[in-house]
């Protein structure tokens, strides 16, 4: 059972593996009032770690934890991912290919390129780019790095919680977003029900939502502003136990409330944030999840790979 295995304690031991390669990041306390809330809200500045996103605490998990063969790493990616295993590939000396869908955004392939990755554009969306990641595997004997359906990749994102409850103490609640669910996963088995877990979801991509309510992955929809980064075809099959043992909630969001967000973060702090890095914060500020009066709200801020301050207007083509 990925329960049995993705444990505080084989986090805490992949936390002191990682550690020397990843970036402590920092975190940021906003007042309630700041953003409209009565709340204190706690941010973790996770778009600030190496490669822009908490992806590459997976990734280096994953390359240190496991033995790679000559032919080195293959990664399927929206972007983030892609970035992270090229970046951890580079600095351990490995053979990296990365596949993107279209839908990925142009400062995602320029950061992948600039780690020296081979990089292959193919489909429309994630499962496109996994199914030729999956070819080239088979063809190569490389060793595969999922973005989110992966012991180790689970076991370094759980790391997050692990820091960030070093960094600021004891929180009520902590929202993160959800794509495929590696993040989540993690970060719910580090504080296994110590705090309160809430899964944010676009509306135009309720993986775990659906899969929640089907009490087993399934397909769901995979769209919207935030469709390179939390717009898989479904919740991963090593997530979902964690996620149906440890998540309280899950909330959904619109994309104008993920837009409305990236423009509050980047007002109140100067806080540049993609659309997927932003759509945690979205549930504080739409209202769909309404915090206790009094209550000490944690946010994952990851994503800050993008070219531009746009604020996602522009929904990404497909």
């Amino acid at each position: 059972m990925p329960d049995a295995v993705v444990t505080p304690a084989r986090i805490a031991a992949t936390y002191e593996v990682i550690e020397p390669h990843i970036r402590r990041t920092p975190t940021l306390e906003l007042r309630g009032a700041d953003v409209g809330i009565d709340a204190s809200v706690v941010l973790k500045l996770e778009l600030h770690q190496h490669a822009g996103s908490f992806k590459t605490r997976g990734a280096f998990a994953n390359l240190l934890l496991r033995d790679v063969p000559r032919a080195g790493v293959v990664a399927a990616s929206g972007g983030n991912h892609g970035a992270a295993v090229a970046y951890a590939a580079a600095q351990r000396g490995v053979p990296a290919a990365i596949f993107v869908p279209t839908v990925s955004s142009p400062a995602k392939i320029e950061r992948i390129r600039s780690y020296g990755a081979d990089l292959t554009i193919v489909g429309a969306r994630y499962a496109d780019a996994l199914a030729a990641s999956e070819e080239h595997r088979r063809r190569l004997d490389a060793m595969a790095v999922h973005a989110f359906d992966q012991d180790e990749t689970l076991l370094g994102q759980g790391t997050l919680g692990l820091e960030l409850e070093q960094q600021v103490g004891a929180l009520d609640t902590l929202l993160v977003a959800v794509g495929g669910g590696g993040l989540i996963g993690g970060v719910a088995a580090w504080f296994a029900g110590r705090v309160n877990v809430v899964g944010v979801e676009p509306e135009s991509a309720p993986t775990l939502t659906r899969a929640l309510e089907a009490g087993k992955p399934v397909d769901a929809p995979a769209g919207g502003i935030a469709a390179d980064s939390l717009a898989p075809s479904r919740v991963g099959e090593r997530v979902y136990p964690l996620a149906a043992r440890f998540v309280r909630q899950v909330v959904l969001v619109k994309d104008d409330d993920i837009a409305r967000s990236q423009e509050t973060l980047w007002r109140v702090a100067r806080i540049v944030a993609e659309p997927g890095g932003a759509a945690a914060f979205s549930a504080l500020q739409s209202g769909s999840y309404r915090p206790r009066a009094g209550e000490r709200v944690g946010v994952v801020v990851s994503g800050g790979n993008s070219l531009a301050v746009d604020f996602g207007r522009r929904t990404p083509s497909a």
